[in-house]
């Protein structure tokens, strides 16, 4: 009797041993169950942290908004305009909110329009003071950009490529009238004029003329470089005058004294038809026009000037 007794109790303590061995496991089980969900929260959030902090490393890195906005006008010289028209166009490349606006004119016109504020920058090739009142003068501010080398050109075929200043003069004048006088073709002379608002041919005034006007009447006259060069072109024994920025291959650019017009020999003082480039404001300028106009000084325009055979950068503060 005592034995099964025993028996049975060591029956219940090993069935009671099974049971406790059973609930652990399953307490064990439960435990490792929760653990891949406390690992895929902390996932969540360190993958949710790295993409706010690229978020951020990638804000930080992006160059601010530009907030310089507003329109420019520009009008005058023709000499002037193809630089002021490519430097403005980077301009607003580089400020998407900014307008700028380049015409021509002449230099006279520019002034007055600068003078009237009708618009924002005057350019011209001569200083204010010629074409402008002393007292109308004294209200612009000038902002030299470059200088620029001009030349006297002719039709290809009138068989000279050289004159002496003196025969160039006279040819203005109109005491040369044929280019065989000159060595050239026996061939009437067509004098192609700038109109006198034009900065171009007051710079050839002071310059090659000796301050003489050219003759008038019986002479073409020409509102811009640009037409300037097509009718030269186009019209056997023409001869005028223009900016290099425009001097191409349809055109034949007259050596003065021997001496080619080119960009090396004004900075060298060998060629002398130059003057400066001169963009005024009517006071000092503010906003995008401060903007633009610092910006015509910078080494990106001059290596677009160099380009365009206007005298920028170091090689014209040789000339001062």
């Amino acid at each position: 009797m005592k034995n099964s007794r025993k028996r049975w109790s060591i029956l219940l303590v090993s069935v009671m041993l099974m049971l406790s061995l059973v609930v652990l496991s399953a307490c064990s089980g439960s435990g490792d169950t929760a653990a891949p969900s406390n690992d895929a929260s902390t996932s969540d959030n360190s993958a949710s942290g790295s993409d706010d902090t690229s978020s951020n490393g990638s804000s930080e890195e992006t160059a601010p908004a530009d907030d310089l906005s507003g329109t420019v006008t520009a009008a005058g010289s023709t000499a002037l305009q193809p630089l002021v028209e490519a430097a403005a166009a980077k301009f607003m490349e580089l400020h998407p909110n900014v307008m700028v606006t380049v015409q021509g004119g002449g230099s006279g016109t520019g002034l007055s329009q600068v003078s009237d504020g009708a618009v924002d920058i005057g350019n011209s090739d001569v200083f204010a003071e010629e074409k402008l009142d002393a007292d109308k003068a004294k209200e612009l501010v000038d902002h030299q950009v470059v200088a620029q080398g001009f030349t006297a050109i002719a039709h290809k075929d009138v068989g000279v490529d050289n004159l002496t200043k003196q025969q160039l003069k006279d040819i203005f004048l109109g005491k040369i009238t044929n280019w065989k006088d000159v060595g050239g073709k026996d061939q009437a002379v067509v004098v192609v004029n700038r109109p006198t608002s034009s900065g171009t041919r007051a710079t050839f005034v002071k310059v090659a003329f000796d301050g003489e006007e050219p003759i008038e009447g019986n002479t073409l006259t020409e509102d811009s470089n640009g037409t300037v060069l097509k009718t030269v072109a186009e019209t056997p024994g023409a001869i005028s005058y223009l900016g290099l920025a425009y001097l191409n291959d349809t055109v034949m650019a007259l050596k003065l004294d021997g001496v080619e017009p080119t960009v090396d020999n004004i900075v060298a003082g060998t060629y002398p038809i130059w003057s400066w480039g001169h963009m005024y404001t009517k006071g000092e300028p503010t906003g995008a026009v401060k903007a633009f106009l610092d910006f015509m000084t910078t080494d990106d325009v001059a290596e677009i000037a160099r380009q365009k055979n206007y005298i920028a950068g170091s090689d014209a503060a040789k000339l001062k």
